[in-house]
């Protein structure tokens, strides 16, 4: 078998020395434009799990690999003269240059060709005198560019400026610095890849003419507007290294950065829709990049170098194996990557955040992956977690989950609500006993909030048949049966209403019959913001609402709040999101009015805020109203985050209690970019500028996720659906599972016989 490697990196040298392992007939030639001593940046990270991988496809290298790492637990943040420590993290490092050296050493001893210098045929050419080509070429891959029309990748510049350094000692943990400077927010990322002398102290001024033993990687990271404003975009290298040497000079203690040929640069999101074509295969960061932040480029590369091997090891021929590879891995390349844009985002946005308290910033730095959480930190250190909450005013012994919060007259006990969730389930409107065992079991579950689905304000106004109402007296006596018994059973729950229409959306089947698609029989017309369907030539078009209609579509949702107060629901949301009516008006690709209410964003909300204050008008002063949104619509022309902003302050100037901060259903071409906990980084923008609570939804499943967003004051509230789903007792589990027993939980009596877990198994 003939092998043809382009790329000279960690995962290109990895993947030769394999194959080369597994099979010592194979003849491999690996490519490498420069020369073996060239290489860029500094250190590289390698986590527990990747060198276990390596450990066992090849001990020798392990071994190798292992007399040289830097390991350490501790991670320093460091804002405002304050250092604030975590440890429990673990971490091994090593110098780039000496990895490449132990992987240049075992290719040679295996037999692989290594030809320095030399560019590389293209990948077309050496797919047709080899049997497998592996492009393991960076992010300014020339294979993935020659057959852009094949593996059809997306480049995303984002808007910082990072360049590489090292400093000449090693400090004792990874550290971020923030530095206020009167350019703006600039940040600096650093950790160990050499050893230090064994009395080495990282954060004193060297006594004598001698630096300390050991090296350490110093990145150094501001926004695109910083970096021009601070005269980087015109220094060269050595100015730019005088530069952050005076800026963090809090760390360095007067001792010189050096590079290495470096440059300021903007890291680019590579991903491709596909990683192979025929028999030649992308790996590592010519597939995929992860942000440096959560040190994943090396081990992304490592980890695809272990997966091609393994299949191409286990499956019949190439291009099968290279599909079984794809598949394989990248459901976890595609988890890392959101991790890392997690993280990217968050250092983008550094400067909006450093006015949290300390503890909370440094807790919010460390899960702004959402892959370290609360319960992660409870074990890796409990003592620097026990500080955040207490700064947070989080009660001794209460996850955080369980402090109550307070939207006007209404006092929540904990932080959990149960999500609208459609059952399409009513006849004519009016809810029966499935919604009574349905919204009541999960009253009983815990939860602080219960909410409705989407109830509809007119017969007309509603999705399907099978959707609830609040337009005629049935319906009110209906919902007063179900509030009723929530407030007598559940004291403490409170449930709220989401009222609603459904505009060019409505008119469809029930979900399961076929989601989105009209009626077969029985269609009645659908009134929106413009005469646009949902779906051409599937959904009916809608009629384009006149100034009385929108007066009389108005008045409709104040008599359905009149009938919600009156019916006992402690909470009311108007339904902006999702594409329904009020969204359709808020939504540029769904408005395409000429009048006041389209055009502008400020047009686009006239409407929805008539609704708004008519309808705050008539529910009761003391109780809470919320508004839901959608904060983009995941389509080219749509509303952004930015609109998001804009629209939650107008609600809250208005008198919105709380923002519902939901996305996307507004177009059906949206590409959302699903996720964990997806959606919160709109929430948290919107609770951050327009200054408003607001409830997150999307994806958060656990109670940790709950934990981790409470306490880092990424959101106020959070709306689960699913979850409920599964477990009507949801949040009373979550309080088991974590021993707690306080009033932010409480046990219906009748349950309290099976507060703790069933004991599982049997005993001696």
């Amino acid at each position: 078998m003939r092998i043809a490697v382009i790329g000279g990196g960690p995962g290109g040298l990895y993947a030769a020395l394999l194959l080369k392992r597994l099979d010592p007939d194979r003849h491999i030639t690996l490519w490498e434009r420069n020369a073996p001593d060239d290489t860029f940046g500094f250190g590289v990270v390698l986590s527990d799990e990747t060198l276990g991988g390596i450990e066992s496809a090849d001990p020798e290298v392990y071994a190798a690999l292992r007399r040289e790492f830097v390991r350490w637990d501790d991670i320093d943040i460091v804002r405002r003269g304050t250092v604030l420590r975590s440890g429990g993290h673990g971490f091994a490092a090593l110098g780039r240059h000496r990895l490449l050296e132990i992987l240049h050493e075992r290719c040679r001893s295996l037999g692989v060709t290594l030809r320095f210098t030399t560019e590389a045929p293209p990948a077309a050419e050496l797919a047709r005198t080899h049997d497998l080509v592996v492009a393991a070429d960076g992010v300014h891959s020339r294979t993935r560019d020659a057959h852009a029309d094949i593996f059809r990748p997306t480049l995303t510049t984002h808007r910082c400026r990072y360049i590489w350094l090292a400093a000449d000692f090693a400090l004792d943990a990874f550290r971020f610095e923030i530095a206020e400077t009167r350019h703006g927010v600039m940040q600096l990322h650093a950790y160990p890849y050499a050893r230090p002398s064994p009395d080495h102290h990282p954060t004193t001024r060297p006594s004598g003419p001698h630096l300390p033993d050991g090296a350490s990687t110093v990145i150094v990271e501001m926004r695109e507007e910083v970096w021009r404003a601070a005269g980087l975009d015109r220094c060269g290298e050595q100015a730019s290294i005088d530069l952050c040497g005076t800026v963090f000079d809090s760390l360095l203690g007067g001792r010189r950065l050096r590079s290495n040929r470096s440059a300021w640069t903007a890291f680019r999101t590579v991903v491709n829709e596909r990683w192979h074509h025929g028999n030649t295969v992308l790996l590592g960061d010519a597939a995929h990049t992860a942000h440096f932040s959560i040190g994943s480029g090396t081990k992304l590369a490592v980890e695809d170098a272990l997966a091609l091997v393994a299949r191409l090891q286990h499956t019949p021929s190439v291009p099968e194996a290279l599909a079984a590879y794809e598949a394989q891995r990248r459901l976890a390349v595609e988890s890392t990557q959101r991790a890392a844009r997690a993280s990217l985002a968050w250092f983008e946005e550094l400067a909006a955040h450093r006015d949290q308290p300390p503890r909370r910033f440094a807790f919010s730095l460390l899960t702004r992956s959402r892959r370290v959480t609360h319960a992660n930190l409870c074990l890796r250190d409990p003592a620097f977690v026990a500080a955040v909450e207490a700064e947070a005013g989080v009660p001794p012994g209460t996850p955080p989950m369980f402090t109550p919060f307070r939207l006007r007259g209404l006092t929540l006990r904990n932080r959990v609500v149960v999500s609208p969730m459609d059952m399409y389930t009513a006849v004519d409107g009016t809810p029966g006993d499935f919604h009574l065992v349905h919204l009541g079991s999960r009253a009983l579950g815990g939860a602080a909030l219960v909410m409705t689905e989407m109830v509809c304000v007119s017969a007309r106004g509603r999705i399907t048949p099978g959707c609830t109402g609040l337009y005629a007296p049935e319906h009110e006596r209906a919902w007063r049966r179900i509030t009723g018994f929530v407030h007598e059973r559940a004291p403490g729950t409170a449930i709220g209403v989401q009222l609603g229409h459904s505009g060019r959306k409505g008119s469809t089947r029930l979900m399961w019959e076929g989601i989105d698609e009209p009626l077969p029989h029985g269609n009645w017309p659908l009134a929106a913001a413009s005469p646009l369907p949902y779906r051409p030539g599937v959904n009916q078009t809608p009629h384009a609402l006149d100034a009385a209609e929108m007066a009389e579509i108005r008045e409709e949702f104040v008599r359905s709040a009149e009938a919600a107060a009156r019916a006992g629901f402690d909470l009311l949301e108007l339904h902006c999101a999702h594409g329904y009516l009020l969204s359709g008006f808020l939504s540029p690709l769904a408005n395409h009015r000429t009048d006041a209410y389209g055009g502008s964003l400020a047009g686009r909300l006239a409407y929805p805020l008539e609704v708004f204050d008519a309808v705050r008008a008539a529910w009761p002063a003391d109780r809470p109203m919320t508004v839901r949104i959608s904060a983009t619509d995941w389509a080219q022309g749509g509303t952004t985050a930015d609109d998001a902003v804009v629209m939650a302050r107008a609600f809250a100037e208005h008198g919105a209690d709380a923002v519902d901060v939901s996305t996307g259903q507004v177009v059906p071409h949206e590409r959302p970019a699903y996720g964990r906990s997806y959606q919160v980084p709109f929430a948290e923008r919107i609770r951050r500028e327009a200054g408003v609570p607001v409830i997150a939804v999307g994806a958060i499943s656990s109670w940790d996720d709950v934990n981790s967003l409470i306490l880092a004051g990424r959101t106020d509230l959070c709306a689960l659906g699913r979850p409920h789903l599964y477990d009507p007792q949801w949040t009373l589990h979550a309080a088991a599972e974590q021993g707690y027993t306080g009033p932010g939980a409480p046990w219906p009596v009748q349950y309290r016989a099976g507060s703790r877990r069933p004991p599982t198994g049997r005993g001696v």
